[in-house]
């Protein structure tokens, strides 16, 4: 009787042990999952600029941006960096004007020239989210210029629609915010086009 009491007592303990290290591994990838997709809260990281005009992002990106000259705009969310490499907006999407099977959209021509405005010829910061390329080899990365998401005004002013592919999807909620407040306030595309919105 002693000998089963005290085997009995030895899987109990043996049992408690494997549930606390179960339970903290569960919370140690549930809180690496937190911090993988949920925005920056550290006050230097993101600052919201009061105004009447649209919400946007300003500040600084994350440590993980690096600098980089544009060399030419190829549409509203798509740019070419001296590098030679090309970088496609995280977040959004504008009408298109360079698609091989699809005609020049209403207001695509007005994104790109925004887009050309913005950030052509100058320095601009990239920031990455989850995925490294699209499936067509192009960078995938948030554009900031001067505190500014670049990504985030396109939509506010109306050039660009808030448009997520998961996993990158860090800025999300902005994005789609902004389209709300330019559809509310008829700005860019959504006066100018037929949206089905």
């Amino acid at each position: 009787m002693r000998k089963f009491f005290s085997n009995s007592i030895l899987h109990f303990g043996l049992l408690v042990v494997v549930i606390v290290v179960v339970a903290f591994v569960v919370k140690s990838v549930a809180m690496d999952l937190v911090d993988r997709f949920s925005l920056p809260l550290a006050e230097e990281s993101l600052q919201l600029e009061p105004s009447s005009a649209p919400l946007q992002i300003t500040g600084t990106s994350t440590d993980s941006a690096v600098l980089a000259t544009v060399q030419r705009v190829i549409d509203g969310d798509t740019i070419e960096l001296s590098t030679g490499e090309v970088v496609r907006y995280i977040g959004i999407d504008t009408p298109e004007t360079k698609h091989s099977t699809k005609p020049i959209e209403c207001f695509g021509e007005k994104a790109s020239q925004r887009n050309k405005e913005l950030v052509e010829g100058k320095q601009v910061q990239l920031e990455k989210d989850v995925s490294e390329t699209d499936r067509y080899g192009r960078l995938l990365r948030y554009i900031w210029l001067n505190g500014r998401l670049i990504n985030e005004q396109l939509v506010a002013e109306g050039y660009a629609f808030a448009s997520v592919y998961l996993p990158d999807s860090k800025y999300q909620t902005v994005f789609q915010d902004a389209e709300r407040q330019a559809r509310e306030d008829n700005e860019g595309l959504w006066a100018a086009c037929q949206t089905g919105a």
